[in-house]
């Protein structure tokens, strides 16, 4: 049986959540049901970085609500004990959970520099913004409360 190894260790969460492309964030929507979206996203000291446009369901969610479960997942491999039997395959995986509260960020340099934490992340470079695009931006924050990270099948 593969096993699953739960980790605690900063360095081998970070690792994990910087070698993701997008994550998925869990909310609970203005009507008080669950709510998950994909998002590009920025990491960094322990801070996660989204952006949206100004309005929307998700918007208006997170505003009622800013309690947020993220979710990171890579490195999927199948696995199996025995080819001819079903119930023997599953899934290797890396994952971490963040728990945490959005925060709206509405200071001009600060959208700034986190778009750049965000575009760096993909491009490994920084760009210039227009005035009309910073201001129209949102820019959310995640301090992280809590990570919960495993590893099956490794």
């Amino acid at each position: 049986m593969p096993r699953t190894i739960a980790y605690t260790d900063i360095k081998r969460i970070n690792y994990i959540i910087n070698k993701c492309e997008v994550c998925y964030v869990g909310m609970i929507d203005t009507q008080g049901n669950p709510y998950v979206l994909p998002f590009n996203f920025g990491y960094e000291n322990g801070l996660i970085y989204l952006h949206s446009g100004p309005e929307g369901k998700k918007i208006d969610s997170l505003r009622k609500n800013p309690c947020v479960c993220i979710v990171f997942s890579t490195d999927y491999v199948l696995r199996y004990t025995s080819e001819n039997v079903a119930c023997s395959y599953g899934m290797k995986f890396k994952s971490v959970l963040a728990y945490g509260k959005v925060e709206f960020v509405d200071n001009y340099d600060d959208k700034i520099r986190i778009l750049n934490v965000i575009m760096k992340k993909y491009t490994n470079k920084e760009f210039s913004y227009n005035a009309p695009a910073v201001r129209n931006v949102v820019i959310m924050q995640i301090k992280v409360e809590q990570f919960s990270c495993r590893e099956s099948g490794y």
